[in-house]
C-alpha cells in the first residue's frame, strides 16, 4: 500500500467532507477512521480510484458517528446487559484495530489517547477526565499521536499492555461515564485473554467481571448512586463473581503480580463480604500497598487512605491522604467522607460541596451534593 499516496490525500478528503457539512474535528476523525480501514482492506483489495474510496468510507465514517453520539444524547435508560460467561469468540477486527492503533511508532499514552478516541468512540473530554489531564493537553496529544500515525505504516502492531490499557479506560467510562462500553469492553477482553495466557490479561478480566457484577446495585430506580456500603448485595451477580474469583486465582498462581490482578485482588475481597462491615479492610490496604509499589499512582494512594480509614480509624486515614495533592479528582469527596466518620461534619458538608462541583458526571455531584445537605441539615437541627 502506497502510504505517501495516503498522506497526500488526507488533507484534500477532510476538505470534501468539511464541504459536505462535517465540522473539521468531525472529518478529521472520520479519515482516521477510514485511513485505519484503507490499511485493513487495500492490500488485498485496492481500489481504482483511492481518493473516491476514502471520500465514500470516510463519510459513511462520518454519519456512523453522528449517528451514534445522536443516539447516546438521547439514551435515557442504559441497557443492563450481561456478558456471556466463558471463552470469547473469535477475535473479530475491532480488537485488531485496537492494536493497529497501540502503534511502536507512539509512546503508550499516546496511542491509548488514539485508540480511545478512534476505535472507543470516547470523547477528548472523557479521555483527559481518564488521564487526570486538562482537555486541552489531550486534544494536543491525540493530534500528534495522528499525525505521527499518518506517515507510518501499520505492518507492526503494538504491545499487549497498551491494549490492556485501553481496554480497562474504555471500561471504567462505560462502568462510571455516560458512555456504555463496559460489556463491549469485557467482551474484548475476553477474546484477548483466549489468544494469550498473559497474567495481566486474566487480571483485567477478572477485575472487569468483579465490578460488572456489582452494576445492578451501584444505582436507584430515579438512577442516583448508591455507596458500595449501602448496597443491596442480593443483587450483584454471583456467577460473575464466581467466575471473576477463578480468573483470578488462576493468574496469581502464575506468580507474577501486575497492576489489574492486584485491583482484582481488591475488589474480590469486596465481593467476598456478606455485608459491608465484615469487610476485610486489613487485607485491603496490605493490596493497595502492592498497587502502590506496582504504580505509584495518586489514585491508588487516593484509594488506600480511604481503606486506611477504614481499617485503623479515620485519623489514620486523614494522615495518610495529607501527602496527596489536594486537587487529585475525588480528593475532597475522600475526605470529607473521612472527616464525617471523625465527628467533623461541618468540615464534612464543606469539603461534600466542595467535590460536588468537581465530580466528573451527573449521578456523582447530584449524590455528594445530597451528602452536604444532609450533614447540613443536621448542623442546624
Amino acid at each position: 500500500m502506497d502510504d505517501a499516496l495516503l498522506r497526500t490525500l488526507t488533507p484534500t478528503v477532510i476538505g470534501v467532507l468539511v464541504r459536505r457539512g462535517a465540522d473539521f474535528a468531525a472529518a478529521e476523525d472520520a479519515v482516521q477512521d477510514a485511513l485505519i480501514e484503507a490499511v485493513r482492506a487495500w492490500p488485498d483489495n485496492p481500489p481504482r480510484d483511492p481518493k473516491g474510496w476514502l471520500v465514500t468510507v470516510a463519510w459513511r465514517k462520518f454519519l456512523d458517528a453522528s449517528r451514534a453520539d445522536s443516539s447516546r444524547r438521547n439514551r435515557e435508560v442504559l441497557v443492563e446487559a450481561e456478558p456471556v460467561p466463558g471463552p470469547g469468540e473469535t477475535v473479530d477486527d475491532t480488537l485488531q484495530l485496537y492494536f493497529l492503533c497501540a502503534h511502536p511508532s507512539l509512546t503508550p499514552a499516546s496511542a491509548v489517547a488514539l485508540t480511545l478516541r478512534a476505535v472507543g468512540g470516547l470523547t477528548t473530554r472523557q479521555i483527559a477526565q481518564a488521564y487526570l489531564v486538562p482537555e486541552s493537553t489531550m486534544a494536543q496529544r491525540i493530534s500528534r499521536a495522528k499525525r505521527t500515525v499518518s506517515s507510518v505504516r501499520f505492518d507492526q502492531h503494538g504491545d499487549v499492555a497498551t491494549v490492556l490499557r485501553v481496554l480497562y479506560l474504555v471500561f471504567n467510562e462505560g462502568y462510571s461515564g455516560d458512555v456504555d462500553l463496559a460489556v463491549e469492553a469485557i467482551r474484548l477482553t475476553r477474546q484477548l485473554a483466549a489468544m494469550t495466557t498473559h497474567e495481566e490479561v486474566a487480571g483485567l478480566l477478572a477485575l472487569m467481571l468483579l465490578h460488572h457484577a456489582r452494576r445492578p446495585a451501584r444505582t436507584r430506580t430515579d438512577g442516583s448512586l448508591v455507596p458500595l456500603a449501602e448496597q443491596d448485595r442480593s443483587l450483584w451477580n454471583t456467577r460473575l463473581i464466581a467466575e471473576g474469583v477463578d480468573v483470578l486465582q488462576t493468574a496469581l498462581a502464575r506468580d507474577r503480580l501486575g497492576e489489574f490482578q492486584a485491583q482484582a485482588a481488591i475488589a474480590a475481597l469486596h465481593a467476598d463480604a456478606q455485608k459491608a462491615e465484615e469487610t476485610d479492610w486489613v487485607q485491603i490496604v496490605e493490596w493497595y500497598d502492592e498497587l502502590v509499589r506496582l504504580t505509584d499512582s495518586p489514585v491508588a494512594r487516593l484509594n488506600r487512605a480511604v481503606a486506611v480509614g477504614e481499617a485503623d480509624g479515620p485519623r489514620a486515614g486523614l494522615a495518610a491522604l495529607a501527602g496527596l495533592d489536594p486537587t487529585l479528582p475525588r480528593y475532597s469527596a475522600a475526605a470529607a467522607y473521612l472527616h464525617e466518620r471523625d465527628g467533623d461534619p461541618a468540615t464534612a458538608a464543606r469539603l461534600y460541596a466542595e467535590a460536588a462541583r468537581s465530580a466528573p458526571n451527573l449521578p456523582e455531584r447530584d449524590h455528594l451534593t445530597r451528602q452536604a445537605a444532609r450533614l447540613n441539615t443536621q448542623l442546624r437541627s
